[in-house]
């Protein structure tokens, strides 16, 4: 457990925080990465780091990647549902072709602006009852808050009748079993076991129907989800930024920074498909490229400001880029949105912050807040 920061207010009492999920969870890869941050892209044996936004664009748009490669997130996503006995499954992230087409046309009414609308309409009564408490000088678990959110809208958007709560805990699970056992770094003994179980505890809970792509979506949402809203919450408290939250010009300019700087997904792993060039650095076909968002987006040098907002062409690059953009931006930003506007009214400050040392994505485990706008 840590004690709340004792320093005034600002971006570096917010980033001092921030840091704390990375180097409790993954210290020996962000040493590697830091390190390596000096150039746009380094070859390190047969590994391609990538840290520059045009660099990262350019392997996402324009170098043939191996989507199925172990050690990529279709990679992991595919080894997971083998490990579970479905071997003929295609999850969005390993697809290409009209496969993947096929797939984002499966997610597009969900997840376009009247499905994300509807998905509103669940997720801010849920939202104001649990906030509840800081009206009355009590305290929240933003955490707790985001697994309960994601867990939500993943069963509303999936029309599935499973406990949130259960299929929040589950994608959690499957995603440390097998996401982060593919990242660069140890990996844990008893993934694969661990991954089949995970993957079939998922799916038997969203129904006997269940497709691939759902259980995906669930990891996905879930992960990025508890990984962004927290650690976004932290830096509005830390380094004073409700009274941008509590603007409405500035509120959805501020929800793309914070969403630039918490990257939620830091890392990208990818394998190249055929041999190509980025940015002067030779890439052989079967090459690990790791893309680094947190550099590409200037997440571990530039601080959120909704007033001096970074290039929208760079902010948008935490959700990647060209056809396999993340379809959830739209519900990413505005879910984000209204924890920020509702929170704004209370300005909480974070009492309680402990890293997720387990978790696939850098995240806290719990970070409790309270108002500092009740009179005690």
């Amino acid at each position: 457990m840590t004690a709340p920061l004792r320093a005034a207010p600002g971006p570096a009492r917010a980033r001092r925080r921030d840091r704390r999920v990375y180097l409790r969870s993954h210290p020996l890869l962000f040493a590697l990465l830091a390190a390596t941050r000096g150039r746009a892209v380094r070859r390190i044996g047969r590994t391609v780091l990538v840290h520059e936004a045009d660099a990262y664009r350019r392997v996402l748009t324009g170098l043939p990647l191996d989507r199925t490669a172990a050690g990529t997130t279709g990679g992991a996503a595919r080894a997971a549902l083998n490990a579970a006995g479905d071997h003929d499954a295609g999850v969005l992230f390993d697809q290409e072709g009209d496969g993947h087409r096929a797939g984002r046309r499966g997610l597009a009414q969900g997840l376009g602006a009247a499905g994300v609308e509807e998905l509103r309409a669940v997720w801010r009564p849920l939202l104001a009852g649990r906030l509840e408490p800081l009206a009355k000088g009590g305290e929240v678990d933003l955490v707790a808050l985001a697994r309960e959110l994601s867990g939500t809208v993943v069963c509303a958007l999936l029309g599935s009748g499973a406990s949130p709560a259960a299929v929040a805990a589950a994608a959690s699970e499957l995603a440390a079993a097998s996401v982060r056992g593919e990242l660069p770094g140890p990996r844990r003994p008893g993934a694969h076991a661990a991954s089949a179980r995970a993957t079939r505890r998922l799916r038997q809970l969203l129904g006997e129907g269940d497709d691939a792509l759902s259980a995906m979506v669930a990891v996905a949402a879930v992960n990025t989800t508890v990984a962004a809203l927290p650690r976004a919450v932290a830096w509005c408290a830390d380094a004073g930024l409700w009274d941008q939250a509590a603007d409405e010009r500035l509120l959805l300019p501020l929800v793309d920074e914070l969403l630039r700087v918490t990257a939620p997904s830091p890392l990208l792993p990818r394998v190249a498909a055929a041999d190509g060039v980025v940015v002067g650095c030779p890439v052989r076909s079967g090459d690990r490229v790791v893309l680094v968002a947190r550099h590409a987006v200037d997440a571990h040098t530039k601080d959120p400001d909704a007033r001096r907002p970074a290039a929208p062409d760079v902010a948008r690059l935490v959700f990647g880029a060209g056809p396999h953009t993340c379809p959830g931006a739209r519900l990413a930003r505005l879910q984000l949105a209204d924890v920020l506007s509702a929170l704004s009214v209370h300005r909480p400050v974070v009492t309680r912050a402990v890293v997720d040392r387990g978790a696939a994505l850098p995240s806290w485990r719990k970070l409790v807040v309270r108002s500092s706008e009740v009179v005690r």
